[in-house]
């Protein structure tokens, strides 16, 4: 069945731009909304989270939550979606975050 949903996109390459308006309508600049079936969605999806460099990515989509969406994040992003309890809640880093991820990039 299919359903809306919404992408966001920052610094992608070219060739994901192009894949987005295959199935989508990009209303503003970096901004993808439209109703694919939950493959699609997944296959959109996917491709724009592994061409993520320096980029940030954001899907919403619907889900059978209390909220009635879900939130996918991809890239390195200011603000962290965390779960509370079945709700996803928007919340900015802390230096301690930045200093833990900067380590783990550091292991890799």
């Amino acid at each position: 069945m299919a359903s809306m949903i919404v992408i966001s996109v920052t610094a992608v390459p070219d060739h994901v731009r192009g894949a987005l308006t295959r199935w989508l309508t990009e209303p503003a600049p970096g901004l993808y909304v439209g109703t694919v079936s939950s493959r699609v969605r997944d296959e959109l999806w996917s491709a724009v989270a592994a061409s993520i460099e320096d980029g940030a990515a954001v899907l919403i989509n619907p889900a059978h939550t209390e909220q009635g969406y879900n939130i996918s994040t991809s890239g390195q992003r200011r603000r962290v979606v965390d779960d509370y309890d079945g709700l996803q809640l928007i919340r900015f880093k802390t230096t301690e975050d930045v200093i833990i991820s900067a380590e783990l990039e550091d292991l890799q």
